[in-house]
């Protein structure tokens, strides 16, 4: 019997972290000799009628043959996985590769015969999906492309786990058992099988982390003050709706209570189940705490400890470490070094985070990297001090420190289910997953608004403690991706909050048309102008002159949104002299804008005002015809917003009346709510969206230029939302030789890793793609050069190909339009003495192609972000402006037509200034090919045509280079796993 060290070297790559369905982790991992122990206690807790179901017959007990042979694995033709939890097997998948008979073989058979068992207190955590990807994954590596299973009829759940699987299957029945045969290349339906389960396991996972039924905070002080101290204060002060604990072994023996809190020398001493803990401990302390917590079956954790990868190269071996820890438990873990979680929720009011206060219930999520940029996005929207900023709440907010485990994937996957959050917010100071980030986003812009800032653009490293895979792609190249994804990207934090405020409370535009009125011509014109530089199509201003009442701006308004010719509104306010709280002041005028708006919901309206602090405060206020909240007593939660379903364009429930305060944009508000009752702890209830007198929140904004950025975005969002209704399609050309192509890269990679193609090689690649490149004659003398001209034809033309000055006609390397010999000498003879030897030169002759508009296209494949198209007008200008446009492959039709008008000079590409427009369809042929070249090839790893000159009909490739090499690992088509720690 062969050994693990018989054929191959333990697999380790083949161990991985899992999200299961219920949100708990397990680790999967190759079975060996040493785990004979293990097994036999893993098969002691399987009830008989699942022994029956493995192995179609009682089998109470393994046998020493039984452990041994399941233990004794080759790592290629036997092969068995476990799923483990605390170091203990929970379930176990193995295959036998089997030959045409059902015998066991070796390779080249690629059949295997698979099997599970798994523990049935784990039955219905998905635990069978997860090894079945894995194990499907190695069976792919050692050359297995089939799967064969026999299972008895009566045991569905196992059937289902192979039916449900989206492999191309074929099922038979004989001999009563059901036999099941499924080939294992990854299938659009497995692909989609896949990434459902991932969101439901993630979903959940960060689910049981802000919706937990008990918290224990462990580090609590004896004394008021210290972090966790403060922790279980603002936990309790939030009116947690669950069971608080103070956790500390410190605690004298015969202490029950600290302020109010039941307190606990240990997690172990907590008599019923705890959800979440919370620890606050020093680095040292936090394993014992960890091991406690999974011992007790803690589900997760928020670690507020410092000490980690934000501490140096010790400190990144330690973070590791609780990583591992944790997840041998089944836990998931915020931070370390984390801010803190909240969940404003009325059903839960957790605020286990140093935030002091708890902020008010809304429909905006909230996910920061930093906590300083965290609190200070908490306190923009939500500041209190004798009232509240804005009306616009937080449904949670997660911060994750150094994001170890839970990042910002995870808490977009919880996202998009979750019917409290209409849009997310997202400071990002790496991404770790671009990959998997840019398809979560695609899918959650389609569902609700995302805005993302991101920080440490420009510092080229990660912030401490953030591991991510590095990225060659520039970060305006990233932003564009992202912005392909849905993305509303923003530069700042004060962006950030302005469009978060706009997106929450007012419908999408349907267009860029934008109608401006209000009592300052100054003002107005200043918002023209502003619209103007965000691309948006204002209406001449409107200006209702300084005179202008309350019952003036409603007309106006009313007027304004009426029209088919506008999709928004942008309404400017400056006082008028002598205002004052006796006359037509803010509050008559909030109430006009508010009901004007509420007549016709399907437009957004927006305000700016300067220098009308009443204003403001009126449109954070409840209407003066709505009930008024009465007084709360010190400690009472905010009232929440009841939930609803993500509308398209985000109307929502009125809130309480609020305070203005500094710069800060705020919200016009139409309805109070009702008071609640004294002496009760349940919140008021807020109307139903819709409901009442049909009113919604105005944001103002105190800068013109602050309230059109944000209008701009939404513009941008709301068209990206309708084109994504529709994306296109991958054309397929009947002329591609795909199989030829596979066959020539093959070819070339066996003679190295990497390398770039000659000329010939590189013309033949791309022709079997129906990209024809003009053909380039060496010209290593004048004589050669004439015979080159001759065998193509004049006119021609003579360039020199030297890397300092390819590409660079400014530099006179190029001579065009020679129609004879002679012309072609004497040109021959001044590229020589400008610029020195031909060998220096390396000078070719190739036909003249029609005049037209010189572009480059290329396309990339980074290891982290994958496959990038880019397109671009040729020459210096453009490099210098930055001014290219990148789309992810594969590009559909849609994306290709995008493209090519994506970039500021595309008016030169259709007729600029009474020039011919160029052949627009047959550029958007050309970079559809290259990206099915480089999607069907992911050896092309890098493809440049330049230049590639567009004419009025056709177009013509005069250079390229295509490189080749071993494609980057793409973790995003194999099974579902955690970050590696």
């Amino acid at each position: 019997m062969q050994t693990s060290s018989d054929r191959h070297e333990y697999p380790a790559h083949w161990e991985a972290d899992v999200v299961l369905r219920d949100g708990g982790t397990a680790r999967v991992r190759p079975i060996t000799v040493d785990d004979a122990e293990r097994l036999v206690s893993f098969y002691e807790q399987v009830s008989d009628e699942s022994k029956y179901y493995r192995f179609f017959a009682p089998y109470p007990r393994l046998s020493a043959k039984d452990v041994h042979r399941f233990t004794h694995h080759d790592f290629v033709d036997r092969v068995g996985l476990a799923a483990t939890i605390g170091g203990e097997f929970i379930a176990t998948v193995r295959y036998d590769r089997i030959g045409p008979g059902g015998t066991p073989a070796s390779a080249p058979a690629d059949e295997a015969e698979v099997a599970f068992l798994v523990q049935d207190a784990h039955q219905g955590r998905g635990v069978a999906s997860a090894l079945l990807e894995h194990i499907a994954a190695v069976a792919r590596e050692r050359g297995i492309r089939r799967f064969a299973a026999e299972v008895l009829p009566a045991n569905t759940k196992m059937i289902k786990v192979f039916m449900d699987a989206g492999y191309t299957q074929k099922r038979s029945f004989e001999d009563g058992v059901v036999r099941l045969e499924f080939d294992l290349e990854p299938t659009d339906r497995s692909l989609a099988v896949q990434y459902a389960r991932e969101h439901r396991a993630e979903a959940r996972s960060v689910q049981r982390l802000l919706q937990p039924g008990s918290v224990a905070v462990v580090g609590t002080g004896r004394t008021p003050g210290g972090v966790g101290r403060s922790v279980l204060g603002n936990i309790r002060d939030a009116g947690y709706t669950g069971r608080l604990y103070a956790v500390n072994k410190a605690f004298a023996t015969g202490l029950t209570d600290l302020d109010g809190v039941p307190a606990r020398r240990s997690v172990r001493d907590i008599e019923g189940p705890v959800d979440l803990a919370v620890v606050t401990v020093p680095a040292e302390q936090v394993p014992e705490v960890v091991t406690e917590c999974g011992e007790h079956g803690v589900q997760g954790l928020v670690v507020v400890s410092a000490g980690y990868a934000d501490g140096g190269a010790d400190g990144r071996e330690r973070q590791r470490a609780l990583v591992r820890q944790a997840r041998t438990y089944g836990m998931r873990i915020i931070g370390p070094n984390a801010f803190g979680i909240i969940n404003t929720s009325p059903e839960v009011r957790l605020n286990a985070s140093l935030a002091p206060e708890m902020p008010r219930p809304g429909r905006i999520g909230l996910f920061a990297q930093s906590g300083a940029i965290g609190i200070a996005l908490l306190s923009r929207l939500h500041r209190r001090g004798g009232g509240v900023t804005g009306v616009t709440g937080v449904s949670t907010f997660v911060s994750s420190g150094n994001r170890a485990d839970v990042s910002g994937n995870d808490v977009l996957q919880y996202w998009y289910d979750d019917p409290r959050t209409d849009v997310a917010l997202m400071y990002l100071e790496s991404i770790g997953n671009p990959r998997k980030f840019t398809r979560l986003a695609r899918r959650t812009a389609a569902a609700k608004p995302l805005v993302v800032v991101q920080g440490a653009r420009h510092g080229g490293v990660a912030p401490q403690g953030h591991a991510v895979r590095a990225t060659r792609l520039p970060h305006a190249t990233v932003s564009a991706l992202l912005r392909q994804a849905g993305v509303i990207r923003v530069d700042t934090i004060t962006d950030l909050v302005d469009v978060g405020l706009l997106l929450a409370r007012q419908p999408l535009p349907a267009g860029p048309r934008v109608a401006i009125l209000g009592n300052s011509e100054s003002l107005g014109l200043l918002t023209y102008d502003a619209c103007l530089s965000e691309g948006l199509r204002p209406h001449p201003p409107r200006d209702l002159t300084t005179a202008a009442s309350a019952d003036d701006f409603h007309a106006a308004l009313s007027r304004a949104l009426a029209d088919d010719t506008c999709d928004a509104v942008v309404v400017t306010a400056i006082p008028t002299v002598g205002e004052g709280p006796s006359g037509d002041g803010p509050s008559p005028l909030a109430e006009a804008l508010r009901s004007a708006a509420a007549a016709v919901p399907a437009k957004p309206v927006l305000v700016v005002h300067v220098e009308l602090g009443g204003l403001a405060e009126a449109l954070s206020a409840a209407a003066s015809t709505a009930p008024q909240p009465t007084a709360e007593a010190p400690g009472t939660p905010p009232p929440a917003e009841a939930p609803r379903t993500p509308p398209p364009a985000g109307t929502g429930a009125p809130t309480a009346p609020e305070r203005p305060e500094g710069s800060e944009p705020r919200e016009a508000s139409a309805a109070g709510r009702r008071p609640t009752p004294a002496g009760t702890d349940s919140p008021p209830v807020a109307p139903a969206p819709g409901s009442g007198d049909g009113t919604r929140l105005i944001p103002a904004y105190p800068a013109a230029e602050r309230a059109v950025r944000a209008l701009a975005e939404a513009v941008s969002y709301a068209q990206w939302r309708r084109d994504a209704a529709d994306p296109g399609k991958v054309p397929e050309y009947e002329d591609i030789d795909e199989k030829g192509a596979a066959e020539q890269i093959a070819g070339h990679l066996a003679r190295g890793q990497g390398l770039t193609l000659g000329a010939a090689e590189t013309c033949e690649l791309l022709g079997r793609y129906g990209v024809e490149v003009h053909r380039a004659l060496p010209a290593p003398g004048p004589d050669e050069a004439a015979s080159a001209a001759r065998a193509i034809g004049y006119p021609v033309a003579l360039k020199a190909t030297a890397p300092h000055l390819r590409h660079r006609a400014d530099l006179g390397g190029v001579r065009l339009d020679l129609a004879d010999e002679e012309q072609l000498r004497r040109a021959y003879a001044e590229l020589t003495d400008l610029f020195g030897k031909p060998a220096e030169l390396r000078p070719v002759v190739q036909g003249m192609a029609p005049r037209g508009v010189d572009t480059v296209v290329r396309a990339v494949i980074d290891p982290a972000a994958g496959a990038v198209l880019s397109f671009g007008l040729a020459g210096a200008a453009t490099q210098l402006l930055g001014d290219t446009a990148h789309r992810l492959i594969p590009v559909t039709d849609r994306d290709a037509t995008s493209l090519i008008r994506s970039i500021r000079t595309a008016p030169l590409l259709f007729g600029w200034r009474g020039s011919a427009p160029v052949d627009a369809p047959a550029l958007e042929e050309l970079l559809l090919r290259v990206s099915r070249l480089v999607d069907d090839h992911p050896e092309v790893v890098a493809v440049t045509l330049e230049p590639v000159v567009v004419a009025p009909h056709g177009l013509s490739v005069l250079g390229a280079s295509v490189r080749l090499a071993p494609p980057p690992a793409r973790d995003d088509l194999g099974p579902r796993t955690l970050p590696a720690y």
